[in-house]
């Protein structure tokens, strides 16, 4: 559809509009939240990670199936195999979904040539837990996109978006989209379902996928980084091409087993990397516990400085004591539909002023604002919610909790219902980190669990007492069967693996043997395939 003259202007307005939003968010990038002076321009720290695409999803149901992987992310737009007008880009907290959008948009902005942005002429990119009870699409565009462009209407709005010949539409975060569960056929839903936009391409972010696809969604998962990740992260971000200092990073990585493997999470791995650089004595940690333990203290480490000595203790027993946050994150957590974000009022209200504050300022909660479900035609209202920093940090705190409950509680079923640990790793590993005697009734908690014998595995792992203290559950664990196969997590590969080594170390593990193309180990008449 051709626009006449005054449409094609404000056309240019849309695009123009577009363009400053984006920027704000991709030049705003903070790889440590608690220096909020050091910010990065999308583009000089993304790196690319793995990505994995299911090529036959007609015959790979649910979130199983048979994945190839790519060469690039760009392999998901350009690559023949996988032309669609939808797509499902999954991957866990901290693998870097929005980062990825980020820098699509970036692309898109900067007419990066090599981009599968380069020849769209409108890209729309709307982060879906800011949304609120908003159920249009053009709604949201001119909330959240164009909140400054008053010169484009959003009738106008609708005429130039349905001339363009390509429009490419990014909802990121459809795990935290406030309308994720209800029944109400929105803008969103439509899209995903292709009742809406059919000819437009549209990419959704996400942890899980939709309860409902078109058997034409192609679905694509980020895996993390390796070694040629960390490299070039290091090398961009964090100390350009100092050779020396390059090596000095990953010899500390690599001297911290546990966090070697949890680095494939980009969100940690970042951190890890510029703390590692920052700071001349770094220790060895034995756990992800003892990690975030470890950065957490940085947080109130760089506030401290801010204050030289006059709060110096204040702060620090304000480290000590957050109960009430505590409370909040498990609340969050532990509920059929998690809370992820709250009422800033509510919120303040609850953990008192000065300590809202303090994390505000630290980097622990952020604030963002969503559309008001007060909100009446054309006055759109906003309303000032908070969330954590990452959802990690929502799990490290609600492992506090937690530990408490689990304590005093004899039967943990119940109490426990809603919290799924294959979607909540890290609040279970936390827990089991942050105290040995709460560990081991999650523990066994976990090995009634249909799988949860493995994921046990993690969080014995996690214990903080002497191996003595955990003996009983390696030998628990140890005396069946236990496959160390190619489709599980690196993670989970190199848990086993020290358990074995725990095993070996104690004289539990008592033979190894090559059996039918698999390592066979006999433990207490028992054997382990790897």
């Amino acid at each position: 559809m051709e626009l006449n003259p005054d449409l094609q202007e404000k056309k240019q307005f849309l695009i123009d509009g577009l363009k400053k939003t984006y920027k704000s968010q991709y030049d705003a990038i903070q790889p440590l939240p608690y220096i909020k002076d050091r910010l990065y321009c999308v583009d000089k720290v993304f790196v690319e990670g793995g990505v994995d695409v299911c090529l036959a999803p007609e015959l790979t149901p649910g979130t199983r199936g048979s994945w190839e992987r790519l060469e690039s992310y760009k392999s998901i737009y350009t690559d023949f195999r996988l032309k669609s007008k939808r797509r499902i880009l999954q991957g866990e907290p901290g693998y870097g979904k929005s980062t990825l959008t980020l820098q699509l948009a970036y692309d898109w902005c900067n007419d990066v040539s090599n981009s599968p942005m380069n020849n769209v002429e409108i890209l729309i990119l709307l982060r879906l837990r800011q949304l609120g009870s908003v159920k249009s699409l053009y709604r949201a565009i001119k909330s959240f996109l164009l909140f400054h462009e008053l010169r484009v209407s959003k009738h106008e709005l609708e005429k130039i978006i349905h001339s363009c010949s390509s429009v490419h539409i990014i909802l990121d975060g459809y795990d935290e989209y406030p309308g994720r569960d209800s029944n109400d056929n929105d803008d969103v839903h439509k899209i995903i379902k292709m009742e809406l936009f059919a000819d437009f391409d549209v990419s959704l972010t996400t942890r899980y996928l939709p309860g409902y696809l078109r058997k034409e969604t192609m679905r694509a998962k980020l895996t993390g980084f390796d070694d040629k990740a960390w490299n070039e992260y290091i090398r961009k971000a964090v100390v350009a091409n100092n050779d020396e200092a390059v090596e000095e990073i990953k010899r500390r990585l690599y001297e911290n087993s546990i966090l070697a493997d949890l680095c494939q999470v980009p969100l940690i791995f970042v951190m890890f990397a510029h703390m590692a650089h920052d700071q001349r004595e770094f220790m060895k940690f034995k756990s992800v516990t003892e990690f975030f333990k470890h950065m957490i203290r940085c947080f109130y480490d760089h506030l401290k400085q801010k204050f030289k000595d006059n709060r110096s203790n204040e702060l620090y027993l304000h480290e000590m004591e957050h109960h009430e946050l505590d409370k909040i994150a498990f609340e969050g957590l532990n509920k059929k539909n998690q809370q992820l974000s709250w009422i800033k009022t509510g919120f303040c209200q609850r953990v008192g002023p000065e300590l809202y504050d303090q994390y505000i300022s630290i980097g622990i909660l952020v604030e963002e604002d969503v559309v008001s479900d007060d909100s009446i035609g054309n006055n759109v209202l906003f309303t000032t919610m908070v969330r954590f920093y990452h959802k990690l940090f929502c799990e490290w705190y609600a492992a506090y909790h937690l530990v408490t409950l689990v304590k005093n509680a004899h039967d943990l079923s119940d109490m426990l219902r809603f919290l799924d640990p294959f979607d909540l790793q890290y609040l279970f590993r936390f827990a089991c980190g942050l105290d040995p005697n709460a560990g081991k009734k999650l523990i066994n908690h976990l090995k009634r669990l249909p799988g949860g014998d493995k994921f046990a595995i993690l969080c014995i792992l996690e214990q903080t007492g002497d191996v003595n203290d955990i003996m009983d559950s390696v030998k628990e664990l140890c005396s069946h069967r236990v496959q160390i196969q190619k489709v599980y997590s690196a993670l989970l590969q190199r848990s086993t693996t020290q358990l074995l080594e725990i095993a070996s170390k104690h004289n539990i593990l008592k033979v190894l043997v090559w059996f039918q193309h698999s390592w066979c180990i006999v433990v207490d008449n028992c054997d382990i395939l790897g």
